[in-house]
């Protein structure tokens, strides 16, 4: 498949891409499916950066093959996903429910957290609706250090939070034992 960008942005020269794909391209439609995958190529890009170096390391892992190897890797997987999630909906656009990654049972655990977090300013408080992934979002990016002015919070901000969340809940979930 040949793809040239129609309309680059000014000064600049027209992406063209030459792919080849192990699938089917009968017509237009076909063809504008395969370069949809490789637009995605980022994303699949970003969970393998998590799951590896800059996230979950499971590259260092020093466990047996077989059996707790593969589960660990899993449960990463699942969370690496979780992560990605959180990167793409965090500025709202798909407008995605927190029960897409999360359980509704955390909402007020996010609520009080949210109110730890907000600042007195506009900026630094949460833009987002109360039970969207955006919402979420949100808190885990501050949670893992991103203060809100500069830049967007990427996947190792968002595990870095996710990790102090889960902290922050299970404390949450023992505080009337």
């Amino acid at each position: 498949v040949e793809a040239v960008e129609v309309a680059p942005p000014p000064g600049q020269p027209a992406a063209h891409w030459r792919l080849l794909t192990s699938h089917q391209v009968a017509d237009a439609a076909d063809a504008r499916r395969i370069v949809g995958f490789y637009r995605e190529r980022w994303v699949i890009e970003q969970l393998f950066r998590t799951m590896k170096t800059k996230g979950f390391d499971v590259e260092a892992l020093r466990l047996a093959e077989g059996g707790p190897f593969e589960k660990l890797v899993a449960a990463s997987l699942v969370a690496a996903v979780t992560v990605l999630q959180l990167v793409r909906e965090r500025d709202g656009a798909a407008k995605r429910p927190l029960e897409d990654a999360f359980d509704a049972d955390d909402q007020p655990v996010l609520e009080a957290v949210t109110a730890s977090l907000e600042g007195k300013t506009a900026r630094q408080k949460n833009p987002h609706p109360k039970g969207s992934l955006a919402y979420v979002a949100w808190v885990f990016a501050r949670l893992g250090g991103w203060t809100g002015y500069y830049g967007k919070p990427g996947p190792v901000v968002m595990l870095h939070g996710l990790v102090q969340f889960h902290a922050i809940k299970h404390g949450w979930d023992i505080r009337n034992v």
